[in-house]
């Protein structure tokens, strides 16, 4: 008898033992119901989210703690202590991509509600840095005014600081009444457009709000060296998303001297991972824009805050705005203000807390900017 044959038929039988083995498999795996599975994929994703909850909320602190480790010595050496936190904050967040200037500025005349104004477009490789400005009466070079960058939320557009709406009550226009420029740049706006872009943004590992920080810093390379303004009083003025931008911006661009931020600050890390129904949360509505990368690894608000200090800053938040529930507010501002505090700079920091909702609190603004951008 040929000694091959045997082993052939035991290939062959071991052949067939798999193949009906893994056919049963697939039958028994055919039993399963919809409703079995569903709730099988039901368990494992609450597994994940409550993983991941714990991580952001619950381990926040100790987190922090270690990724954190200010000097509140002098101003300078707080300054030097939060450097590296600084750096992620840059690299790992926002995100900015690096991008060259490719024409010149051009300016054409815009009304703005009767007011007379300029739109400004710049050239940025393949994209463009869009904004309105205005001029106080009696900006000249002789007497170089303070400019204020306001930025619009997210319904909104570069003209509607200007306008007497229910947000911005034209806070924009009190500003050039009392004396300041005004520069409000184009951003994206609808929640739609900005979860698109996003995505794309992810993809090429830069953020939204980082290319629009790179447009701003572009701008204002080319608006501050225009002799009727001071470019040493630069503030920032941004309400709701616009608020945002003003808290993402500032610990990157020290040419911004002051900053207001309404209807935004928040309990950054219930605001984005934690439902309530004191207020609306990000991780509940269809807002893919509002998600950065390594956002709360180590930045919730009253840590980005002290990537602004010890400059000036106002917050300005009203009881009845359901962003936030406001006492989450209080409690993180009290932790915010502890950075100024420490280093004896108490004044440079308030919050304007009021009955209203999300909007602008004009007068407090406009008393804020009068104190700490001061012409010259």
């Amino acid at each position: 008898m040929n000694t091959i044959q045997p082993f052939r038929m035991l290939l062959a039988v071991t052949f067939w033992l798999v193949v009906c083995f893994h056919f049963a498999d697939a039958q028994h795996a055919k039993v399963l119901t919809d409703q079995v599975n569903d709730e099988r994929i039901d368990a494992y994703e609450k597994e994940l989210e409550k993983y991941l909850t714990h991580y952001l909320v619950d381990g926040y602190d100790a987190r922090a703690a270690k990724a954190w480790n200010r000097d509140y010595s002098s101003v300078g050496a707080f300054l030097r202590s939060v450097d590296p936190n600084r750096l992620r904050w840059e690299k790992a967040v926002i995100k900015p991509p690096v991008l060259r200037k490719t024409g010149t500025l051009t300016r054409k005349p815009y009304d703005l509600l009767g007011t007379p104004g300029e739109w400004l477009e710049l050239p940025l490789d393949g994209i463009s840095a869009q904004a309105v400005i205005a001029y106080p009466k009696g900006a000249r070079k002789e007497s170089p005014v303070p400019l204020v960058i306001a930025l619009h939320g997210i319904g909104s557009g570069p003209e509607t600081p200007f306008e007497n709406g229910k947000s911005y009550h034209a806070y924009a226009q009190a500003l050039l009444d009392a004396g300041f420029a005004v520069l409000a740049p184009l951003n994206l706006r609808t929640k739609e457009r900005r979860n698109n872009i996003e995505r794309l943004a992810r993809l090429a590992d830069v953020s939204l709000p980082g290319i629009e920080l790179a447009r701003l810093q572009h701008l204002l390379d080319v608006i501050l060296e225009d002799e009727r303004i001071n470019e040493h009083q630069v503030g920032a003025w941004g309400v709701s998303l616009g608020g945002m931008a003003t808290m993402f911006w500032m610990p990157l661009e020290p040419r911004i001297k002051a900053g207001i931020v309404a209807g935004w600050f928040n309990n950054r890390i219930y605001k984005m991972a934690v439902p309530d129904t004191r207020y609306s949360s990000f991780v509940r509505n269809k807002e893919e824009h509002a998600f950065f990368t390594g956002w709360l690894t180590e930045f919730t608000d009253h840590d980005v805050v002290s990537l602004i200090c010890p400059r000036p800053l106002q917050i300005q938040h009203g009881k009845n705005d359901g962003i936030a529930y406001w006492p989450f507010v209080v409690e993180e501002f009290e932790r915010s203000k502890e950075h100024y505090d420490r280093l004896g700079l108490s004044d440079r920091i308030e919050l304007s807390l009021n009955e209203g909702g999300h909007e602008a609190h004009v007068e407090e603004g406009l008393r804020f900017f009068k104190k700490w951008l001061k012409r010259k």
